[in-house]
């Protein structure tokens, strides 16, 4: 049975148990909002996970960090130590999103290693595969495209990424609605352009029967793909985008009603002013699925440094209903990221998801502040630094400058104000 089955019969599994005391709630919560739609555990049924976890509304705010190769760079073992590095800096789940040769090894160590749940987008194996057989992508049949689906799914993958709402109606409005990035999401150009070759509609959408049936054996969790995200501050919350939303709305009831667990991805391009907006109006069409979001990005100025802009739009997407964030490192739209990039872009997310946490009053998550808080009052220096979000750049930072005194740092010194309003 999947998971969403065994809450409707009242049957406290052990993985419910795991991720309702993780989180700190009951197991009839979790099992609540499983039956309902509003919380997932991504969990391959043959899969043993060391740390799951639950995604969903009144839970902590999930983090996802995508890592893989790309075909200029990357390899097996720097993969794993990307991963490493997302089991030490509060990933929730990883993607392996690789795109290089040797893909299937990447995914299998991957998979053999990480105590996260692991996710994929199964078109990626097809266009890489065709390319290393001489042919394309847009040759694949239906049948082929399926048969990676469950290839995966039997490995163990937890969650997949399908994009079944890039329809030919959906593609029809954004040729009328011209955009300044038209499509940026790897697997909505795919399967768009496989659609123009072959004229014919998405078999996603077409056949999503099928991916439902496969979710269902191997209790995988359907991420709604959004192949129409806008990819600059400027298409946002545009007419296409809201299409696609739609039918991802649609199909998310679809696979519920086959107690099928579901997520929706959210946009990667959003202006400040537009993304409550944009939280509410999924929340809306979508029966309040768990909302995932890239970023989203509030500016497009900064190349290098999009880790901070979209670290902006990731806290205000949690405050007003995201459920899970996807990480953006330093290199994005330049580069396939480093580990230092890895490192950097989870720990800004970890940053967006605490603070979003705290604004939505999720039990528990201000204890950390307040911890630190009393530590920082009392010039607790080890305790100050080790509590932190990453006690290794804390310490390197404190330790920069010397001084004589170990009560106070080099900013204020003795006109430290901790230490003079003590003596009030």
């Amino acid at each position: 049975m999947t998971q969403v089955e065994n809450a409707k019969k009242n049957h406290i599994t052990g993985l419910v148990r795991q991720v309702a005391k993780r989180d700190g709630v009951t197991c009839k919560y979790i099992m609540d909002g499983l039956k309902k739609g509003t919380i997932v555990i991504p969990a391959n049924r043959l899969r043993k996970i060391k740390t799951p976890c639950a995604i969903g509304k009144g839970l902590h705010t999930k983090i996802n960090a995508n890592i893989g190769t790309s075909p200029y760079r990357g390899s097996i073992a720097q993969e794993l130590k990307k991963l490493d590095i997302c089991v030490k800096y509060y990933a929730d789940t990883v993607m392996d999103l690789s795109t290089g040769k040797g893909l299937n090894r990447v995914r299998e160590a991957i998979l053999k290693e990480s105590p996260l749940p692991v996710g994929t987008v199964p078109l990626y194996e097809i266009a890489v595969s065709r390319r290393e057989r001489g042919s394309s992508f847009y040759n694949a049949s239906s049948g082929e495209i399926f048969d990676v689906i469950e290839k995966q799914a039997r490995e163990g993958v937890d969650f997949f990424t399908i994009h079944a709402g890039v329809t030919r109606k959906v593609i029809s409005v954004l040729k009328k609605h011209r955009r300044i990035a038209g499509i940026v999401s790897r697997g909505g150009a795919l399967i768009a352009e496989w659609m123009r070759k072959n004229k014919k509609e998405n078999p996603l959408f077409e056949n999503f029967g099928r991916v439902i049936s496969i979710a269902k054996e191997y209790d995988i969790t359907l991420s709604l793909g959004d192949g129409l995200r806008p990819g600059s501050v400027c298409d946002a919350t545009d007419k296409p985008q809201i299409e696609e939303l739609k039918i991802l709305g649609r199909l998310a009831r679809q696979a519920r009603a086959e107690d099928v667990q579901v997520v929706v991805e959210g946009p990667g391009h959003v202006p400040i002013d537009q993304i409550e907006k944009n939280m509410k109006l999924q929340q809306k069409l979508c029966d309040n699925a768990p909302f995932y979001v890239l970023g989203p990005l509030v500016t497009d100025i900064a190349p290098g440094y999009d880790h901070i802009s979209s670290v902006i739009g990731a806290t205000l997407a949690g405050f007003h209903g995201a459920d899970f964030l996807c990480y953006v490192t330093p290199a994005e739209h330049l580069s396939i990221p480093t580990l230092e990039d890895v490192k950097n872009g989870l720990i800004a997310y970890k940053i967006a998801a605490h603070s979003a946490d705290i604004a939505k009053g999720i039990k528990g998550a201000i204890d950390w502040d307040r911890r630190i808080s009393v530590l920082r009052r009392k010039r607790d220096w080890k305790g100050h630094i080790s509590s932190s979000i990453d006690p290794e750049m804390a310490e390197k930072i404190h330790r920069r400058f010397r001084t004589e005194s170990k009560d106070v740092c080099t900013m204020c010194g003795e006109y430290c104000p901790l230490k003079i309003s003590e003596k009030m």
